[in-house]
């Protein structure tokens, strides 16, 4: 990719320095013309990335960015800005002034212990924020950690790692894993489901190389890294550093468990077990970039000043009068113009909104409110709301299968798309036994037979046994999903050269 310095991307941004730079793109400060001030470009080719049709990406792209903008927590870079220009995609964000976490490190050898329990807090509040909306990071590494010049941690690149990675399969097409593999769960290595379990393990491995200075696992080649992520046990960190507390270590090693299931429940659990180990408030050193120092004096200003006079409290404001019922038919072209300009976000507001405005003037069952209850879970789907969709759907398959039975289309459509929620909350247990439930259904032709969607959950389900740390019994599923596949539509068919792949890299790391 060549880029010019003074080149302005979407006829506002302006280049300035070229600061990171991979095979599948560029990062840039640069500086926004319209409100004058610096902000950091990160430019993406679509066509670096194997197995992905171009627009295809676009359209992943600009729903990944438009979902993570959602999230609101102070550790999250602000993404400003996002789109596609001639052949790239940009992301246009924050300006952050700091050091990277790997920079960091590297000039504090070795890392204080009371840094890594500082950093690591940080980043759990981070991830505990993402996982609720729910989000899987999937690329956690110290080059997507900032430390700002007050020791507060801001977490990078949010949502690129899944418009990255394909549905089906962490690989390219030479076989190179998509991602970090020295940060690669053994789950996310082996193309199976991931989830905020995944996310707790890269931080189990940032959190080992803070205190050892080295990941727990390296090598020459990337399959050779991953063979010791799924095969061999971490190194306990006291072993290399004494002074690190007992109950540190131990953390380490419950985060770097190769079951998802044993590892900690959530990142808030992690947290707990962090606040332990926590600095006790104090004065802060003064040195910038020190992680503790948020710990030590919060919410203190930076550079540490006199205290400034609060500021008084504004008048207070008559009541509104009470709003007017909304115009049922109004608020549905209204959403019916918002979903066809692609204002997604707006759209489900207003249909949670008018719902039970409908249900009291229509009656709650009546084919107007089932027909907006339909809407509103699916464009919840489309903006990824899994937590605010599952419910809805749930209701929605239950009511169906007592109007027309359990194998009604309309009634198991719901349910996979329930299990899909459950998939993406990170509950892969819960997912895979949805799925399961189902199968049967789509694979018998004389009651809702579809062989697409059979293909697609015996994937599903091949996936999540991954995730669930069931290699051999992932490995049957796939296989003989490639065979039927196979048999039904040629060796050539998409699905079946994914599927093939995986098992192939499957089959490697396994050897």
């Amino acid at each position: 990719m060549t880029v010019a310095t003074g080149r302005v991307v979407a006829g506002r941004y302006e280049l300035s320095t070229l600061i990171g730079q991979g095979g599948m793109g560029q990062v840039w400060t640069a500086y926004d013309q319209r409100l004058d001030r610096r902000v950091a470009v990160k430019l993406l080719r679509p066509d670096k990335v194997a197995g992905q049709e171009a627009d295809e990406l676009r359209r992943r792209f600009v729903r990944e960015c438009r979902v993570t903008a959602q999230v609101d927590h102070p550790g999250l870079v602000t993404v400003h800005d996002a789109g596609s220009e001639g052949e790239e995609l940009f992301l246009v964000m924050q300006y952050v002034d700091g050091a990277d976490l790997s920079d960091h490190l590297a000039e504090h050898d070795p890392y204080p212990w009371q840094w890594a329990v500082a950093v690591a807090a940080q980043l759990c509040a981070v991830l505990s924020a993402v996982h609720a909306v729910p989000i899987v990071h999937r690329d956690l590494k110290p080059r997507n950690v900032m430390v700002k010049q007050d020791g507060t941690v801001t977490v990078l690149d949010l949502g690129v790692a899944s418009v990255m990675d394909a549905d089906t399969t962490r690989l390219t097409h030479t076989g190179t894993p998509i991602g970090s593999p020295a940060y690669m769960a053994p789950e996310q290595a082996m193309g199976g489901a991931v989830g905020p379990y995944t996310d707790l393990y890269a931080l189990g491995v940032l959190l080992h190389e803070l205190l050892s200075g080295d990941v727990p696992f390296s090598g020459s080649t990337a399959l050779g890294v991953l063979h010791r992520h799924l095969y061999e046990p971490p190194l306990p960190v006291r072993r290399l550093r004494s002074e690190v507390p007992e109950a540190l270590e131990t953390l380490v090693l419950r985060l770097l468990a190769k079951d998802p299931q044993h590892r900690p429940a959530s990142a808030q659990e992690v947290y707990e077990d962090l606040a332990l180990l926590l600095p006790a408030r104090g004065t802060p050193t003064g040195a910038p970039l020190d992680p503790t120092r948020p710990f030590l004096r919060p919410h203190a200003p930076w550079p540490d000043r006199a205290r400034t006079p609060a500021p008084q409290p504004a008048p207070a404001t008559p009541l509104a009068p009470p709003a007017e019922k909304p115009d049922v038919a109004r608020a549905v072209d209204e959403v019916k113009r918002l979903l066809g300009e692609g204002r997604i976000t707006q759209a489900v507001d207003i249909l949670g909104a008018i719902l039970p405005a409908a249900a009291e003037q229509h009656g709650p069952h009546s084919p107007v409110v089932r027909t907006l209850r339909k809407q509103y879970a699916a464009t919840l789907m489309d903006d990824g709301q899994y937590r605010r969709a599952l419910p809805e759907l749930r209701r929605l398959a239950d009511e169906r299968a007592a109007e027309a039975g359990q194998a009604d289309p309309q009634a198991l459509r719901f349910r996979y798309e329930a299990a899909q929620c459950l998939e993406q909350l990170g509950e892969p247990a819960a997912a895979l036994a949805e799925y399961r439930a189902l199968l049967p259904y789509y694979e018998n032709q004389y009651v809702a037979g579809d062989p697409e969607l059979a293909h697609d959950v015996r994937r599903r389900i091949g996936h999540l046994l991954l995730a669930l740390g069931d290699r051999a019994a992932a490995h049957d599923t796939l296989a003989r999903l490639v065979h039927d596949v196979e048999r039904l539509h040629g060796p050539g068919h998409p699905l079946a050269v994914e599927v093939r792949r995986t098992l192939e890299w499957l089959g490697q790391v396994r050897g």
